[in-house]
């Protein structure tokens, strides 16, 4: 059976389309429903027009603007709202206790006006965001709830402008004015760090931080599981690490059997040699690209700290290792530190925005200019994209432009940052990146020396989640390989991915598994993936001195000789620590709609699938959500006992798509 495209919406309408309740191939539509596919794509191609000359992000493939259907639901702006207001209270506390202790010039009243209002602010929120009242079970029936739907659509347009301005409000209160001198000329403590939470709970990180078993433990769990790899069967040639500096740190082992059994792992952030450090203040600051080395020791799980070469060449910068030496543990931290600097640049620019945010878009954009919102590859992945068109619009013009966040706290100037997440997106292999492929190239999947690593663990359960989500899916449309083939839209689509979004790695798609393939990573980037790089931000990196984006001191030439203070001048100052905080804190707080509820983006959220073939009580939709529930068991099971609970993907706390 098939069925006329429905008329797409005009450019403007907020209202989005949503996918038919008997999607078709074109392949197997009349004539006439071919003829009003055609037209709908044409329309869409209008609104979803490429950009490659963003100026925050050249080169780039990008949305030349945001249609009007993906702006984001109220639900969502009730939810930003209420996480910024949070934040600003939290900042504001923090300066009223700057003026109390006079550190701060401002007047009292200055702050305390801005908190009433945030007051006024919240408020008014709570009203615009109410959903309408109901009358449809008066007499009028259907057509009250018809008239319902059109005012909604009237009102909708004023609503989002008006929490567009509360949104930009709060983003004003959170800047950090430098005249204000936050901290004033009080030398940093950790203690000060702390107390920048003021309102907000305190990360259990600032408390566990310097402990060398954290340090590991956030190479497998914390915001860049990404990048840690078996070293393999030989050091590589630029680490300068003897086997005797080896066997006094790790009791009972030697280097060569550490090699030989593939125990040795290490983390190389060579790529952020791409960085031009830059200033903030008139203070430089510092990017390393150093090598640390981890090895599981002889039958243990977990990975324990070995050595850090703060740079490349070994020459200039010789092996820092961990100590009971009193005159050498602030240098050990100090080289601590330096990895967590770069860790931190990696994470946001590379893992975060590059491969997430950046590579999602591309793919979105590919579906709405090239699949028709009658064809069933639309509908699965549609949701997946909600919220990501608007969300990378504001990193591009705000948060990665010039004196924005990144700007400020991250290390290199502003041009070579852009250029690296550039780079990171343009260089992202699909193929290669796909969680089991790029697991086992890393030599760090099941069955390998590192048995503890909550990332894989999980993330491999929501894969296979996904991936039996999209087999049985596509099952109900594609009977053969012949159908994939026979499918025009999908191959223009694929070809787009590939050709005009510039995602390397994605082939032409001829079988039903290789379109499964894509399907599971497309979901799994835009939901998991972004889900375990996004939310150990408010917990982890929220707290400046765990994870931050610059150093702003040099390196020490030498492990002996340093101290606690020289430590502490190498983080960021209170004034960035504060915005570090605010900025991640938003980030990392905000769960929109869990993986697996799939709703449309139009009040009251109706179910988004339709077809009867989907949804059924036995139909592959209840069999995915069921496989979610049994996977959120294993991962809660697991987490209680685990030393260091891992809740990023658990699936109640992972969204459907980019939103944030």
């Amino acid at each position: 059976m098939s069925m006329q495209a429905p008329i797409s919406p005009v450019a403007g309408s907020l209202a989005a389309p949503v996918p038919s309740a008997t999607p078709t191939l074109p392949q197997r539509d009349t004539p006439a429903g071919q003829n009003a596919r055609a037209a709908q794509l044409a329309a869409s191609r209008t609104t979803y027009v490429w950009d490659t000359a963003v100026p925050t992000l050249p080169g780039v493939p990008l949305a030349a603007s945001v249609p009007a259907d993906n702006l984001p639901t109220l639900a969502w702006w009730a939810l930003l709202i209420d996480v910024s207001l949070k934040i600003v209270r939290n900042a504001l506390a923090v300066k009223l206790g700057g003026v109390d202790r006079g550190e701060i010039d401002s007047p009292r009243a200055k702050f305390e006006a801005a908190l009433a209002e945030c007051d006024a602010i919240e408020a008014h929120t709570a009203a615009l965001v109410a959903p309408p009242q109901s009358a449809h079970d008066s007499f009028l029936g259907h057509l009250v709830a018809d008239l319902e739907a059109a005012v909604a659509h009237a009102e909708r347009e004023a609503k989002i402008t008006a929490l567009k301005g509360h949104k930009a409000r709060l983003e004003e209160l959170m800047k950090i004015d430098d005249a204000e001198g936050l901290g004033g000329s009080v030398s940093a403590t950790l203690n000060a760090y702390r107390a920048l939470f003021d309102t907000l709970p305190l990360p259990e990180i600032a408390w566990t931080f310097q402990d060398d078993a954290e340090f590991a433990a956030l190479r497998v769990q914390g915001p860049n599981a990404m990048l840690i790899e078996a070293v393999g069967d030989a050091l590589p040639a630029n680490v300068s690490l003897s086997p005797a500096q080896y066997a006094a740190i790790v009791n009972g082992d030697t280097l060569d059997a550490a090699l030989a059994e593939g125990r040795l792992f290490k983390l190389d952030y060579e790529v952020l040699g791409a960085l031009d450090p830059g200033t903030w203040g008139g203070l430089a600051k510092y990017v390393w690209q150093p090598i640390a080395l981890f090895a599981v020791p002889p039958g243990g799980a977990s990975l324990v700290p070995v050595a850090i070469q703060c740079g490349q060449d070994p020459d200039e910068w010789p092996i820092i290792t961990p100590t009971a030496v009193a005159a050498d543990q602030w240098g050990w931290e100090m080289a601590k530190l330096i990895v967590s600097v770069a860790d931190g640049n990696y994470h946001e620019l590379v893992a975060h925005l590059g491969r997430t945010h950046l590579v999602i878009e591309g793919v979105a954009m590919a579906t709405h200019r090239h699949l028709a919102t009658v064809h069933p590859i639309w509908a699965l992945l549609v949701p997946h994209f909600e919220g990501t068109l608007f969300i990378n619009e504001a990193a591009a013009t705000s948060l990665i432009a010039a004196d924005g966040p990144i700007d400020h706290i991250f290390a290199g100037t502003i041009q070579s940052t852009q250029a690296l997440a550039v780079a990171a997106r343009l260089d992202f292999d699909f193929t290669a990146k796909m969680l089991p492929h790029d697991l086992a190239a890393r030599g760090v999947g099941p069955g390998s020396a590192l048995a503890d690593f909550p990332y894989r663990d999980d993330g491999l359960l929501v894969w296979e989640a996904i991936h039996a989500w999209a087999a049985q899916y596509v099952a109900l449309y594609y009977a053969s390989d012949a159908d994939v083939t026979g499918d025009s839209e999908l191959s223009a689509w694929a070809a787009c991915v590939a050709g005009e979004a510039a995602i390397k790695g994605f082939g032409p798609i001829t079988t039903r598994d290789e379109l499964v393939d894509a399907c599971t990573m497309i979901m799994f980037t835009a939901s998991a993936q972004h889900a375990a790089v996004n939310f150990p931000q408010k917990d982890i990196m929220a707290f400046a001195p765990a994870v931050t984006g610059s150093g702003w001191q040099p390196a020490p030439p030498a492990q002996s000789g340093q101290d606690k203070a020289g430590w502490l001048a190498m983080m960021p100052p209170m004034a960035l620590a504060l915005e570090q905080l605010n900025v991640l804190e938003l980030l990392g707080s905000l769960h929109y709609r869990p993986l697996g509820d799939y709703r449309s983006t139009d009040w009251p959220y109706a179910p988004w699938f339709s077809d009867p073939r989907v949804t059924a009580s036995q139909g592959p939709l209840a069999g995915f959500q069921a496989h979610l529930a049994n996977v959120e068991t294993v991962i809660a099971g697991r987490n209680a006992e685990r030393m260091r609970p891992y809740p990023y993907l658990q699936p109640s706390l992972i969204p459907t798509s980019i939103n944030i």
